[in-house]
């Protein structure tokens, strides 16, 4: 276990997206958090000071492209966390025996990751002495650490289901909700890549959270379905007409012995004049637990919706960075919530 109060760790910051300069900042003004690196895609961003990065005065530290860079600055661990990972990268950062913390997803549940992927993973933490461990609120706290606390009062569970909503009216993102989620477009069969992405992101969870209570999974199964508006809609990043898509639901199941035992399940949606009625509820999770102690909990985000993007990554982004004392402790090895202590926020001198 980590000393909370005395231990210091070197952190190197890898890759400045949204949630990334939330860590940036996180780690730059942590009391026990000294950052030696930060590494960036763009070309814009090489050779600013990383305190420029994230809204916050001179560091005397630049940013870099080059991982020989950040292997220099000698961290104890790394805030792995581009838009895809490099299995190379990743695993040349283990070999040198740094510790790393991810917002990827693919390293939720060990036993699910691709095999030839976890063979090189852990043969790099072999070499290095060094822990890769995957966090996050969504999967990570929601999925994994809140339902771990929510089934230690429960002696029989029949279902444990996750619902997340978003309200993406006031997002001014045009590209992302019309090129990428695919509202305002037609009314066709639902996108199995986005089915199957949101399985690949939240079965591991379900899965470590079914080990977890000694109830596996015999498989996950996804399902989507679309959401179409009433009428004309005006939203933050433009327009919805009458019949297109305005609201998308996927439901990620966890079943054994041929039922439902867990489920995560998001509904996110720009606006709630509906063809169809659907329960739309405010931002945030509604957690149900089906047992001999039934729990019924609502988590929202009181946060207006048009500072929302601004926000709401800090949720993905603290849990990573309050996690680096003890995943630095852990044992080398792919390692997930379940190896690792309750984390606790270091806020403190």
């Amino acid at each position: 276990m980590p000393d909370l109060r005395t231990d210091r760790y070197r952190v190197a910051q890898w890759a400045t997206g949204t949630i990334g300069t939330h860590a940036l900042r996180a780690i730059i003004e942590h009391p026990h958090l000294e950052l030696s690196a930060v590494h960036v895609f763009g070309a814009d961003k090489i050779g600013a000071d990383a305190g420029d990065l994230c809204g916050l005065g001179p560091t005397g530290i630049t940013a870099t492209d080059s991982i020989e860079a950040v292997l220099d600055s000698a961290p104890d661990c790394v805030l792995y966390m581009p838009a895809t990972p490099d299995t190379a990268q990743l695993c040349r950062l283990l070999s040198a025996g740094i510790n790393v913390v991810s917002t990827c997803g693919q390293f939720h549940h060990p036993a699910s990751v691709e095999p030839a992927l976890r063979t090189s993973v852990s043969e790099a933490c072999a070499r290095g002495n060094a822990t890769l461990y995957a966090t996050g609120s969504s999967p990570g706290f929601i999925t994994e650490a809140f339902p771990l606390a929510l089934t230690s009062v429960q002696r029989r569970l029949d279902l444990l289901a996750i619902d997340e909503y978003a309200d993406l009216s006031q997002r001014d993102s045009p590209e992302l909700l019309f090129d990428v989620m695919g509202f305002g477009g037609p009314a066709g069969p639902f996108d199995e890549r986005r089915a199957a992405h949101l399985q690949a992101s939240f079965g591991p969870s379900l899965r470590l959270v079914a080990d977890a209570i000694g109830l596996p999974l015999d498989s996950v199964q996804t399902e989507g379905r679309w959401g179409l508006a009433a009428h004309d809609t005006t939203i933050r990043a433009g327009q919805l007409a009458a019949g297109t898509v305005a609201a998308q639901q996927i439901t990620v199941s966890g079943l054994r012995s041929g039922r439902r035992l867990l489920r995560f399940q998001a509904t996110w949606y720009c606006c709630t004049d509906l063809t169809e009625d659907w329960d739309l509820r405010p931002t945030g999770w509604h957690l149900t637990v089906d047992g001999d102690a039934p729990l019924d909990i609502d988590v929202r985000m009181p946060i207006p919706l048009d500072r929302m993007a601004a926000i709401s990554p800090g949720y993905t982004a603290n849990r990573a960075v309050n996690a680096v004392p003890f995943v630095c402790a852990a044992a080398p090895g792919i390692r997930s919530t379940l190896d690792l202590p309750q984390v606790v926020a270091a806020m403190g001198t």
